[in-house]
């Protein structure tokens, strides 16, 4: 039998070397602006337009996302790790707001220049374990025309370049 703790250690270890875009999820709540580095994000649907987030139970986020409303799912660029940095944990509350270009659309914090913006609405969450599972149905997208995302592995951020494919010709 496998021992519980070894098992989520590995599992850890073993999730490092799944590269995953970053994503800052960022909400309006009692009148407070919250955000939080993601890479826990999928798509779920495209008919209907929807969004999946999981989010640790224990985040200063869960609450607010808890409750319903609206939220956005900032997709960052590769120049923006500092933001993933600020609230990944590095800064604390409207702080970390205070790193990149913020707007309010229709009541949510937006970050200018990501990658994209997906704005949401919570249509349903679930606990699962030590996270909660939110379903988030999108209501508007925002896109930047280059595609140059920040991704996240092993503890570590880096840019993602696309190198142009051509096709060899055979004679």
């Amino acid at each position: 039998m496998t021992d519980p703790d070894a098992l989520a250690q590995n599992m850890r270890v073993a999730l490092r070397r799944l590269a995953q875009t970053v994503a800052v999820i960022s909400t309006r709540h009692e009148n407070r602006r919250m955000a939080m580095a993601a890479t826990a994000v999928n798509s779920l649907s495209l008919d209907p337009p929807a969004m999946m987030v999981a989010v640790n139970r224990t985040a200063s986020i869960y609450p607010a996302l808890s409750a319903g409303g609206r939220f956005c799912i900032n997709i960052l660029a590769e120049g923006q790790g500092a933001v993933a940095r600020a609230c990944g944990g590095a800064l604390k509350g409207e702080d970390r707001f205070g790193v990149g270009t913020w707007q309010d659309r229709e009541g949510v914090p937006v970050l200018e220049g990501a990658q994209a913006c997906l704005l949401c609405r919570q249509d349903g969450f679930m606990d699962y374990g030590s996270h909660g599972l939110f379903i988030g149905k999108v209501l508007a997208v925002e896109m930047s025309d280059e595609i140059a995302p920040l991704v996240y592995a092993d503890g570590r951020f880096s840019g993602l370049q696309f190198s142009e494919c051509r096709s060899e010709s055979r004679a």
